[in-house]
């Protein structure tokens, strides 16, 4: 299965990053910083019937390399310039060939809020992307259980992050609203065999409340 493959590499990149820098020194770092109280993320969603979040993404399992040439600073300044309300920036870099670095150079580039979007299983990667200059982060259903989604969405909120819930299925759904999901974002492909369902979206709309985004 994709999915567990993308864990599995998660995992020993986020041994090897902390070997690098420890998950202390990039706490101290998160903490140092301000934090957004107002979640900017959170507003630009609400800023009018119809937003849109615009990804920035070099390559993807599915469609392998999508842009050999990769003007990341340029994709996210058009995607601001065409009204886009944030941008999603890939960090995955093994089966998606994000880098840091897209992350850091557009939040400090753009003046409308990034997402980091990665597969998020360590607290450790919260605080990378607080430091890197994120306004918000992905949780994925299909990656963790409910106490560890609460968990990293509360550790977000005293950051000062916004958390984007990702879910698939009624059951994932039900996991983002249990624990507390301001955003669910509705995956229309199913992350353990890369299949496509456009109306899953539509499917699923109903079983959130009206308050969440």
């Amino acid at each position: 299965m994709i999915l567990d493959k993308i864990i599995e590499a998660t995992k020993i990149r986020v041994a090897q990053e902390k070997q690098g820098e420890s998950p202390e020194a990039v706490k101290a770092a998160a903490l140092a910083l301000p934090s957004d109280t107002g979640f900017p993320f959170e507003a630009a969603l609400r800023q009018q019937d119809f937003n849109f979040i615009c990804e920035v993404k070099k390559a993807s399992p599915s469609k392998g390399i999508i842009a050999e040439h990769f003007p990341y600073l340029d994709i996210a300044k058009e995607y601001e310039v065409a009204g886009a309300a944030a941008i999603s920036v890939l960090t995955e870099p093994d089966f998606f060939k994000g880098d840091k670095k897209y992350l850091q150079e557009i939040a400090s580039t753009v003046k409308i809020p990034v997402l980091r979007k990665d597969f998020i299983i360590d607290e450790y990667q919260i605080y990378q992307a607080k430091v890197w200059g994120a306004s918000a982060i992905l949780l994925i259903c299909a990656c963790l259980d409910v106490p560890t989604l609460t968990k990293f969405r509360e550790l977000a909120d005293s950051l000062g992050l916004s958390s984007l819930v990702e879910a698939h299925d009624e059951k994932e759904v039900q996991m983002a609203i249990d624990c507390g999901a301001r955003i669910i974002g509705v995956n229309n492909r199913n992350l353990k065999d890369f299949t496509v369902d456009v109306q899953n979206s539509v499917r699923l709309r109903n079983l959130v409340q009206d308050d969440v985004i």
